[in-house]
């Protein structure tokens, strides 16, 4: 059994002016120790689809439904008290900014003996060892002293190691990272996701790295999920996305991502806008961006296929498989010569 189950789940938030569908009909599994990419554009439905996982979307003003199990046990229909109790303690979530997340006039000490008195029976000097510990875990140094420190005293990015230590301090089975390294100069991210990788082999929970950084997906994941307006689009083994995407948006994805191997290569610009949610296109939510849409595209939309000749390779694309080849064969080919994408 998977430690995390989500089936067919959808969310959709009721506004002023009209029905939001963030998410629509994403499916996934999480095993024990498994690093999980979810790759996709700002709107996409990445950070919606996990928040509603956590159970921290206002269900006053929000419809769900699907599945949603951790280790068996379903979460949709469970009590905040409960959601509370697993929030922390069994899933960790590391959010996007830290500074939004970390209480500016609480001490940093005290906030990570908050997270350990929540969900342990222990003592105010027992979570303050905890606290010094995690901190200790994260390699901030002096973290005996850095912990009666508040958020403004450190730098973004031991901001970013102090909330990875909040998320590690009950010892989840999952951790959630959402955009863990967006704010961050490129050196302390790569120190960030060799940090996060170091404390999962140490502790073995299974990681989901929310990210619109196909660069940080290569670095760590295990399997890749591509969002698009709400819907997974394509679905992989990380290396087999990387060799052989079957979908439009996963090339223009790849074609934007620098490649230190190919330096003169023209990086490829995904044309427009991605789809309103209140609105969304109907067929192929990705046709009005897309260079090889035709009339099917505009109205049916794609199933999630299975890729031949792969293991757990799906997309959505209505483009046949000799089509879909020659054109990856062609885009490779040129950015090899060093022109940029072509088809």
């Amino acid at each position: 059994m998977a430690l995390l189950e989500v089936e067919n789940l959808h969310t959709r938030f009721l506004t002023d002016d009209g029905v939001v569908k963030a998410v629509s009909g994403v499916s996934f599994k999480l095993d024990r120790g498994q690093t999980l990419g979810v790759v996709g554009e700002s709107g996409s439905g990445k950070s919606v689809t996990f928040l509603t996982v956590m159970g921290l979307v206002d269900r006053r003003s929000t419809e769900v439904e699907g599945s949603v199990r951790y280790d068996g046990e379903e979460l949709l229909n469970a009590s905040s008290a409960r959601l509370q109790n697993i929030r922390g303690r069994r899933i960790g979530m590391i959010f996007q900014d830290p500074m939004t997340s970390l209480n500016p006039v609480k001490k940093i000490g005290w906030q990570l003996e908050e997270a350990v008195l929540l969900h342990n029976d222990v003592n105010h000097a027992e979570a303050r060892r905890r606290a010094i510990q995690s901190l200790e875990e994260v390699e901030i140094p002096r973290a005996d002293a850095r912990v009666d420190d508040y958020p403004h005293q450190f730098s973004g990015g031991m901001r970013q190691r102090v909330m990875i230590a909040m998320a590690l301090i009950n010892q989840p089975e999952i951790i959630i990272a959402d955009e863990p390294t967006t704010a961050l100069d490129v050196t302390t991210q790569a120190q960030i996701l060799r940090l996060m990788k170091k404390l999962q082999d140490e502790h073995g929970a299974a990681i989901v790295m929310i990210t619109h950084d196909l660069g940080v997906v290569a670095e760590l994941a295990d399997d890749v999920k591509v969002m698009y307006g709400g819907r997974i689009v394509e679905e992989a083994l990380v290396d087999d996305l990387f060799v052989q995407p079957e979908m439009p948006y996963t090339w223009g994805l790849l074609g934007s991502m620098p490649r230190l191997d190919q330096v003169s290569a023209r990086l490829e610009q995904i044309p427009g806008q991605p789809p309103s949610l209140l609105r969304p296109p109907t067929g192929c939510a990705f046709h009005p961006r897309c260079g090889y849409t035709f009339d099917k595209c505009r109205e049916e939309l794609p199933e999630l296929a299975a890729a031949p000749d792969t293991v757990d390779h799906r997309y959505r694309c209505h483009l046949d498989d000799a089509e879909r080849h020659r054109i990856w064969a062609a885009k490779t080919a040129a950015v090899s010569a060093g022109e940029g994408s072509a088809a």
